[in-house]
Parts: C-alpha cells; structure tokens; sequence
C-alpha cells in the first residue's frame, strides 16, 4: 500500500473510531485549550491542578539561544530504540502511541529512561527565540523510580517524516473497535528516530498538561525535523476541533537555566586549551 494512500485511510479510521468530547484528567475534571477550561483557568479547575497556576518549574517555555548555559559535561542523547508493539490511544487532548512492551531507553547521565509513550501538540509548545514550528512530538519515559523525561523533537513544514509513512501507523485496522477504544497499531518502528542529535537544550520543566507535575527533565534537539503539512494535519484531524490546537502557552523561566549541548563546541574548546 502506498504510503500517501495509507495516510488517508489511517485519518479516515482514526475519524471513525473517536468521538468529540472534552478532556479529562483521571479525577473526572474537564480541561480544555480555550475559554472557561482554557490554560490560564487549568489551576483554578481542581485542587490537583494548582501547580499549573502556582508552579515555579512550569513547561513549555521559550529557548533563548542567547541566554544558554554551555555545559561541557554533558554527554550525546543515547538512545537504543526498537520495534515494538503499540496502541493508539485518544486522550481527547492529543492522540498518542502507547507501549506495552520495551520499545528502547534513553539514557542520561547512567540512568536508563523507558519509552513509554508519545505524542504530538500542534502548534509546537516550546518555542525558539520567540519562534513556534507547526508540530512538536513528545517521547515520554520514566525510569524505575517513576521520574520522567521527554524528548522533544519540534517540527518544520519540508519533507515526508518516514516514522508517520510507516503502514502500521498509515493503515490500521479498525475491525472490532469501538469509539473511543485503544486501535492495536501492531509494530511500529523507531529506527528513524534513532538519527544523531549533534545539538540539544535541556531544562527541568513539568508535564505541559494537568496536573502540571514538575520535575521533568526535557532534552530538545536544536534541529528540526521535517514533515509535510499534509501529514501535520492528518495528525490532528482525529482531534475535537476546540483540541487540534494542543499547545500550552510558553511559562515564565522563573531563575531557571537551559543547558546546551554541542558536540563540536566542546572538541574545539578543549583544542585550543593550552
């Protein structure tokens, strides 16, 4: 099946199978990205929902390029993804790709994260210097205490993304489903997203969505990967219409630093030391 032919069917279920409704978190209390239920109201709608409004360590911000903190001790994203068998999920607020069963880790400074799940805000909710690409995808893992960190990959409108054409994700099977129900998307594989990250920013931030939780590690490469606007829009198409604009506005940096890693910045360094 044709990749192009694949995406459209692959809309064409996921339309299918979700119906519109309003986001919850697991207390029952509704949010949303507009009005009453909008991000400036999220932590007046529950007691659990306080550190979106009161939080100090808050996500998404804004990435100055000319304010980071060139840290020489920090080492490569490494990543060891595989194939691995996941389900679609609709969350009402994004539509996301949840694993069962070891889909790879990533690791920072020794400590083993597990992928968990991902998915994906459009507009992107982390900006450059001010500037908000079309899409940005969320790779979730935790380690064995249950501390979390993202990568984050921002997205720029150019050439197909090969991890979106995948036939697993471009046509799945709709047979036995129920709307609103997880859709098996069987293996999908992550080898494209093992390509070499040469430059990153990393900050402690929180979850972009209630109840805010803070104390999330988040690894941003500085590249931008490319899709088309096509498969941007597929992507969101299963959405709510009042949930196809997912993005959290920027928070304050509140004395917080962000960490840039480069690969050839430290090698020159250290070259021209005495």
């Amino acid at each position: 099946m044709a990749a192009s032919h694949g995406n459209a069917i692959f809309v064409l279920l996921l339309c299918t199978l979700f119906l519109p409704s309003l986001a919850c978190d697991s207390g029952g209390v509704k949010f949303g990205y507009t009005g009453s239920i909008g991000p400036d109201f999220w932590g007046n709608l529950s007691a659990d929902f306080t550190r979106c409004s009161n939080g100090k360590q808050q996500s998404p911000i804004d990435i100055d390029t000319n304010n980071l903190v060139h840290e020489l001790n920090m080492e490569p994203l490494h990543r060891n993804y595989t194939a691995a068998n996941a389900t679609l999920v609709d969350n009402i607020f994004n539509v996301a790709l949840r694993y069962e069963e070891a889909a790879g880790v990533l690791s920072i400074n020794g400590v083993k994260y597990t992928l968990k799940q991902m998915h994906w805000h459009s507009p992107s909710e982390h900006t450059i210097n001010g500037f908000r690409f079309p899409l940005e995808l969320h790779m979730v893992h935790t380690n064995e205490n249950g501390n979390i960190t993202v990568l984050a990959f921002l997205y720029r409108f150019g050439r197909p993304d090969p991890f979106f054409e995948q036939d697993k994700l471009a046509a799945l099977n709709a047979e036995g489903c129920k709307a609103g129900s997880p859709v098996p998307a069987g293996s999908v594989s992550l080898l494209t997203m093992r390509q070499h990250v040469h430059i990153y920013y990393r900050y402690v931030g929180s979850l972009t969505t209630p109840p805010c939780a803070e104390n999330v590690i988040w690894n941003i490469p500085a590249m931008p990967r490319e899709i088309t606007p096509q498969q941007a829009a597929d992507l969101m198409a299963p959405l709510d219409e009042g949930y196809r604009r997912n993005s959290r506005p920027t928070q304050q940096m509140n004395g917080r630093t962000v960490q840039l890693y480069h690969r050839f910045w430290g090698k020159k360094k250290r070259r021209s030391s005495p």
